[in-house]
């Protein structure tokens, strides 16, 4: 695998990344149509890089859960990556990178804080501090290279979030005052997909084999999820079993949020009360469990028939990944925010109930205080 070309650049390297995008191009570089190798880019105070690089890019995912109702706790090398690059101390190797005939895909997880712009950010040869402006100066450094355009995957949870970052993008460019056949190629050349991504990692275990040897071991659940949405030049993408294309990622982001976030949520104002910490602690209460499956299927999944795929079937698929035995998933972290979660991810599934079937549901009635 060494000698595969560097093809990807990737702005974040920690664990959902590395047990999600990571995966799939290295289960592709396995096959006689590989991806590529993957670049790094850190650009938070960790030493991630450094420990990327001291491993010659090589590390573990051990992936453990439910899957068809069998338990899975099996381990995956992952050897895509060759090497890592700290953005603040060499920004002038990633601009190089830029420029690179082999460069097709630029992958990023920078969260949805990434997502914004900074007054503070210059022009001036300097590495950006924001991601937008980070990707600006790449493409310009790419543009004015002469090479062909390339492929945008942000990972990043938020709506239609290609738009939303070629918008950011332009903005940077408007403030740096830049004009005319750049931005055309930005607009042109550079393909922006919305996607939705999907997996649980879990981060670094308490208990295996690997612990003492791989400093980047992670653990993600069987379950994975890509949603692209077509586009033209959408045949760039690489094909995995998990990366599905499709007309628009705003079903699938509706169907996630309304079913497995809602979920989520809905737990955190039923099962914390009586004392249950983890959500897989709520699934295996006797009372807790059967409540949940009734609010899923009787009052969630029927506003969603006729408007996302297979809203039962997703569902059912929620209820075996909340029941992971290797994943703690601790209620009082997803009441981080509650009230705004309620708001986004029960409310609307509430009116659109009282909407279709003309009557409250019962049981987000009582949730809701409603």
């Amino acid at each position: 695998m060494s000698d595969l070309t560097e093809t990807v650049l990737q702005f974040g390297g920690g664990n959902f990344l590395r047990a999600f995008a990571d995966v799939f191009i290295q289960e592709r570089n396995q096959t006689t149509d590989p991806v590529g190798r993957v670049v790094v880019v850190q650009s938070t105070d960790s030493d991630r890089a450094s420990r990327i690089n001291r491993q010659k890019g090589r590390y573990h995912v051990a992936v453990r859960g439910l899957e068809a109702g069998k338990e899975i706790d099996t381990c995956i090398e992952v050897a895509c990556i060759s090497r890592a690059l700290e953005a603040r101390k060499e920004w002038d190797k990633v601009l190089a990178f830029s420029q690179s005939e082999t460069l097709k895909f630029i992958v990023s997880n920078t969260t949805e804080a990434g997502l914004s712009l900074v007054a503070e950010d210059r022009c001036e040869g300097l590495c950006p501090v924001s991601f937008p402006a980070k990707l600006l100066e790449l493409l310009v450094s790419r543009f004015n290279s002469g090479n062909a355009g390339i492929t945008i995957l942000p990972c990043e949870l938020v709506e239609k979030n290609g738009d939303l970052l070629l918008d950011l993008v332009l903005q940077q460019a408007d403030r740096w005052g830049l004009r005319g056949s750049v931005i055309a190629w930005i607009r042109e050349e550079v393909v922006w997909l919305n996607t939705l991504v999907d997996r649980i990692v879990s981060g670094r275990p308490d208990d295996h084999p690997l612990l003492e040897t791989d400093s980047l071991l992670t653990v993600a659940e069987p379950y994975a999820f890509w949603a692209v949405e077509e586009s033209r030049q959408t045949d760039r993408l690489f094909r995995h079993a998990a990366v599905k294309r499709v007309k628009d990622v705003t079903p699938y982001s509706l169907r996630k949020v309304r079913i497995l976030n809602g979920a989520h949520i809905a737990l955190v104002l039923k099962a914390i009360p009586h004392g249950i910490e983890t959500v897989r602690e709520a699934i295996e209460d006797r009372e807790i469990g059967a409540w949940l499956t009734t609010l899923l299927f009787d009052e969630i999944v029927p506003t969603l028939e006729g408007v996302v795929d297979d809203p039962g079937e997703f569902a059912a698929q929620c209820l075996e990944r909340f029941a992971n035995p290797f994943l703690d998933h601790r209620l009082a972290d997803i009441a981080l925010h509650k009230e705004d979660k309620v708001r986004v991810r029960l409310e609307p599934t509430y009116e659109a109930y009282i909407s279709k079937f003309g009557n409250r549901p019962r049981l987000l009635s009582e949730l809701l205080g409603r």
